[in-house]
């Protein structure tokens, strides 16, 4: 036997080759076709701006400064002044500072709060109606001071104050615009430095000059046409009445109607002359107005919705 081993592997007979492994190709991964972009929208310059996710979880906020009582009508907290009294029903006003309700002694508040979300939409839609009134009037304060303006017949009008001129018998001169299409200029017999006070005194003086000689002009224009005569004309300067008339043919009528155009102050003035014929709201007495201001039903509103400037 032959006996190899311990020798060379020189001398050993050669293995076998090991078998070459295949190599298996990876099919190549083809990338889907691309799809373009569809091109961003349009902005609308018209649209209105998004409004973040937290201001849309904002509850509004209604609060009456006397508020006693709380309750959460769709998204707004309505803090509301709340009074029991002799009454039969619960009550709902809604004014310049708030809800306020007032229920029976006998009326269990789980009751008032029922009777409050059933009047829910109402009671939203009326103290957003006054606050955004609210928001329109303080838009209009005056600032008395050389400059500033205030509407006079419809019409924007800027105080100037210019003392050196002398007309101090009226107290000052309304001006034609300085521009062509600008306000017209309302120069006043006031010192540069004087108090805030003392050009708001002014100013008032000349429009109530004014609102006397314009209303005597239109009572005697309406009067006629309504077969009616009028016997006294005072101003008024109330705060929640534009005019008022007497059986004796006294007239009433607010001195800062001089800041809305013609034909509103004409409504009011045909308003409180036809209550010389008729003195009460019946449908004789709007038809009396209609006969003279056919528009009377567009004007009232006008004299109700458009803000009247803030005097303080």
């Amino acid at each position: 036997m032959d006996l190899f081993e311990g020798l060379g592997s020189e001398f050993a007979p050669p293995a076998p080759a090991p078998a070459r492994t295949r190599r298996v190709k990876k099919p190549k991964l083809v990338a889907p076709p691309a799809v373009p972009l569809a091109p961003p929208a349009p902005v609308d310059p018209h649209a209105p701006p998004a409004v973040p996710l937290a201001d849309t979880l904002t509850l509004a906020n209604f609060a009456h400064p006397q508020a006693t009582r709380e309750v959460v009508l769709g998204s707004a907290r309505v803090a509301y002044e709340f009074k029991r009294g002799k009454r039969k029903t619960i009550g709902f006003l809604v004014g310049a500072e708030g809800l306020s309700v007032r229920a029976p002694r006998w009326v269990a508040l789980r009751d008032v709060d029922a009777a409050i979300h059933e009047k829910s939409d109402w009671i939203l839609r009326k103290l957003t109606e006054t606050q955004q009134r609210h928001a329109r009037v303080e838009a209009t304060r005056i600032e008395w001071k050389d400059g500033a303006g205030f509407p006079f017949l419809g019409e924007p009008v800027v105080m100037q104050l210019d003392p050196k001129h002398g007309f101090a018998s009226v107290g000052g001169t309304l001006d034609d615009a300085v521009e062509e299409g600008g306000p017209r200029v309302l120069r006043l017999a006031v010192a540069q430095n004087a108090e805030p006070s003392q050009i708001r005194d002014a100013a008032q003086a000349w429009l109530m000059r004014q609102a006397r000689k314009l209303f005597i002009e239109r009572l005697d224009h309406f009067a006629p046409l309504l077969g009616v005569q009028w016997q006294k004309l005072s101003l008024s300067n109330a705060s929640t009445r534009w005019g008022s008339a007497s059986a004796d043919g006294s007239i009433r009528l607010n001195w800062r109607l001089i800041h809305f155009r013609l034909p509103v102050i004409d409504y009011v003035v045909a308003h409180e002359l036809a209550h010389l014929r008729v003195m009460d709201h019946s449908h004789r007495f709007w038809e009396t107005v209609e006969s003279v201001v056919p528009d009377y039903d567009l004007l009232r509103r006008q004299l109700k919705d458009e803000a009247v400037p803030r005097w303080g």
